[in-house]
């Protein structure tokens, strides 16, 4: 794999734990933005990004080449791994 995933979560959720454990039980090495602890105006600015990629505020957010995995979805984050 080229790109590390990137992933967009919230400190308090329990899916971007459970996203984040599944990655780290895989041993992929991902950036993590947890979008709770940003200033308010990165914060913003990541929120208007989350919503033009997937037209929502949900979390997490997992983004691997050109996929787009909004909340915890083990199945295609497998398939979007070649796990």
């Amino acid at each position: 794999m080229k790109e590390k995933p990137k992933v967009y979560a919230l400190t308090t959720c329990p899916y971007c734990k459970r996203t984040k454990r599944f990655l780290e039980d895989h041993k992929i090495a991902y950036d993590c933005t947890d979008v709770d602890l940003l200033d308010d105006a990165k914060q913003d600015e990541v929120l208007e990004e989350i919503e033009k990629l997937t037209g929502k505020r949900s979390f997490p957010v997992v983004i691997i080449g050109k996929e787009i995995i909004v909340g915890h979805d083990e199945d295609r984050l497998r398939k979007a791994l070649k796990l």
